[in-house]
């Protein structure tokens, strides 16, 4: 992260976010600390070149809505629900919240790769930790390169 102490990102932003979520293992919080050095590197907010990516964690805004329409508004995802609407402010949509709101945009981050079931790769593997970003967050479209971006996950690992 340009400018930014990736350890005070980590450890002020995405641990206390995780743990509300009741969704904060060592493994959770690694992954979504690198997605957001691997996504963006900590400096933009707005894909580059126009596309629709927004926030640190660059979620697409059809991403965002799927979590919600396809996930959260089901009653057994209720808590979670809850959680997440206890994080929004009330003077923006959802969605531009990814960009403003750093909890509830790596609440969102954490969503998206909870939904996925597969279980988490080790805390500490950072190629394994790439590996399963761009499998399930960057997908095979993506432009995500998981071995250029293992450094990037083992400065989250190291944060």
């Amino acid at each position: 992260m340009e400018g930014v102490d990736i350890s005070q990102f980590k450890h002020l932003i995405v641990v206390p976010t995780l743990a509300a979520l009741g969704l904060g293992s060592p493994s959770a919080v690694n992954l979504v600390t690198g997605t957001a050095l691997a996504e963006s590197r900590g400096a933009y907010l707005r894909q580059i070149n126009g596309g629709p990516a927004l926030g640190f964690w660059q979620m697409e805004p059809a991403t965002h809505d799927d979590c919600w329409e396809n996930f959260l508004n089901f009653p057994a995802q209720s808590r979670l629900k809850r959680v997440l609407e206890g994080m929004l402010s009330n003077d923006l949509p959802k969605c531009a919240q990814l960009v403003s709101n750093l909890r509830y945009a790596s609440a969102m981050a954490r969503i998206r790769f909870y939904r996925v079931g597969a279980p988490l790769p080790t805390a500490d593997d950072a190629m394994e930790l790439s590996l399963y970003h761009k499998q399930h967050y960057n997908t095979y479209r993506g432009a995500a390169d998981p071995a250029a971006n293992a450094p990037l996950f083992r400065r989250a690992v190291q944060a």
